[in-house]
This record gives structure tokens, sequence and C-alpha cells, in this order.
């Protein structure tokens, strides 16, 4: 049985997606796309999950796809490989679940679409961020051309694409790619404490949160205002809304049950 290259464990509604293939610096090639999704369409399933943190192996968190991967391709095989990525990365993208990058190490190339697939971003200080594709004659094709200029803005975007060049944790977190930089030492403990911070409150209403933002995101105001009401409205009456509004009247902590 071939060994799976992305680890999956689950710890006090946590989900831990771990990229491991160190030998290779965590790149990405069909075999990872694979067992990714297989781990992402598990934890999607499972009502127990309520955040999902990405991390990697070693000392990259995803130094892009695999070369020889790429080296080989053609015009249909490229198109294929480049569908196959930016689909799952779509996918994720539109999970109804909190999702974190914990950026250990090199996110180049796809490793770096993949993180702006993500919610949230925490990166260790010994974190390195680019989009090489121009450098090597090809562009990127997991969707990063769409996702980073919306983060940092058209201008800074299209430098980093094409320049190709590197850039640390602490550029990154200027541009406002990072939520936080933390120690190496202390990347996964602060994680974890903002994961289990977001698992103590309303799936629900997260999932609805989750729903107005990628909603919204491309609309006029006007349009998303509305938008922002059938969201708002739809979350009262739920098991979570009756509890929250409970606990605050008895002066508790609330006990959401995520359904």
């Amino acid at each position: 049985m071939e060994e799976k290259k992305v680890l999956l464990k689950k710890e006090d509604g946590i989900a831990t997606i771990t990229f491991h293939r160190p030998e290779a610096l965590n790149a990405l090639n069909v075999q990872v796309l694979d067992d990714l999704e297989e781990a992402v369409d598990e934890v999607a399933a499972d009502p127990e999950v309520r955040v999902i943190v990405f991390t990697g192996e070693g000392k990259a968190f995803i130094a892009g796809a695999e070369t020889s991967t790429l080296a080989a391709a053609n015009t249909m095989t490229a198109i294929e490989y480049s569908r196959r990525g930016a689909n799952l990365f779509r996918k994720i993208e539109q999970l109804n679940k909190p999702t974190i990058s914990a950026i250990n190490g090199y996110a180049f190339g796809g490793g770096f679409e993949f993180a702006l697939s993500t919610d949230i971003l925490y990166a260790s200080e010994k974190a390195s961020f680019a989009l090489p594709e121009a450098t090597l004659g090809i562009t990127p094709g997991f969707n990063g051309t769409l996702r980073l200029p919306r983060v940092i803005g058209m201008h800074k975007a299209k430098e980093l694409i094409f320049t190709g060049r590197r850039i640390k944790a602490a550029e990154a977190y200027e541009l406002g790619i990072l939520n936080k930089v933390t120690s190496a030492e202390t990347l996964m403990d602060e994680v974890y404490a903002l994961a289990k911070q977001i698992a103590d409150n309303s799936a629900i209403a997260i999932m609805l949160d989750k729903g107005i933002l990628s909603a919204s995101e491309s609309v006029p105001q006007d349009v998303a205002m509305g938008i922002e009401v059938g969201y708002m409205a739809s979350g009262f009456g739920t098991p979570d809304q009756i509890e929250g509004f409970a606990a605050l009247k008895e002066k508790r902590k609330a006990n959401f049950r995520g359904r």
C-alpha cells in the first residue's frame, strides 16, 4: 500500500492536515493532491471537526509543484494538472469550516497559492514566499494570479509575479498576506490557541459568516447588504443562537453544538 503523503489528525474539534513529503520539501504532485482531497473530504463531512489546520513536515510548508511533473508536461497535461489543483484549492476556499495555514517554511508556487486559499495565515519567522513561475517560463496555475491581487492589490501583486522574487515572513506580513508572524518554536502553539478560540464559538455562525464573505466578495454593495441580511436572519432559531442568548442571560459560557 502506497504511503500517504498527507497526514490527518483530529483532536478536540480541530483537524490537522500535514503535508508529509519532507524529502521533496512537500512538493505537490498528483498523489499529494489526491491524498489532500481525501483528507479534506473526510474533515468536511465530520460534524465533530470545527476548525482545519494545514501545515508542512520538515523545513517546508509546500515548496511548489514537483518540477519533474512540470518539466514533462505538454499543453494538455498542463491544463489537466492546473485544473486539478485549482479546483481542489477552490473547494478548500469554499469549505463551510474555518481553515488556518500554519506556514512553517518555504511556501513557493503552488504552496503560496494553497496558503492564499485558506482563511487565516500564520507563519514562522523562518517562512518565505514566492511565485517563481516567471523564472521558469511559465505562469501560476492554481489561481495565484486571482487571489494575490485581492489580498495585496494589483500593483504589488504584479511586482511579485513578474519578478518571482522571494519575500520573507516579515514582508509578507507588511503586505497584508499574513495574519501573524511567530517564532518557529511557538508557531503551532499559537495556531492551536487560535483554532481553539474559533472552535469554541458557534460553528453555525461561522459557516454563515463564511457564506456572507464569499457571496458578497465581488458584488455591488447594495447586493452585498441584502446577502448579509439573508444570512443573518437565517441564524435565528438555530440551536446555537438559542444557546448563545441563553448563556448570555444566564451569565455562563455557551456550549455550542454546531448543528
